[in-house]
């Protein structure tokens, strides 16, 4: 499986804006791409404006997928105005373990 972790940096009052934004686009991934399999974005303790966020797609297939959905268009248009920057790192996933009761 394709794995995703993104760090970002969010501009100094505009929090809410991207967490609106990501929001929508993290439900719209999981709910209309079959190839995405989870989406979480994480708050870095410490720094309400920095970010983390988990992503999982079948392949990179699925992933090229993501990046042609319209809902990351308008993901894509809102993250102009309110990053500082981020830093992708792309990997595979090897071993995994959850819980049932597991948010």
């Amino acid at each position: 499986m394709f794995s995703l972790m993104v760090q970002m940096e969010v501009r100094r009052g505009r929090r809410d804006e991207f967490l609106a934004g990501m929001s929508a686009n993290a439900e719209a991934s999981v709910r209309d791409e079959p190839g995405c399999l989870r989406f979480d974005v994480c708050a870095v303790e410490g720094d309400e404006h920095r970010f983390v966020l988990y992503e999982l797609y079948t392949d990179a297939d699925a992933f090229a997928a993501h990046k042609a959905a319209p809902h990351f268009a308008r993901w894509r248009a809102i993250a102009e105005q309110v990053l500082v920057g981020q830093v992708n790192t792309p990997g595979e996933l090897l071993v995994t373990h959850t819980s049932e009761e597991s948010a």
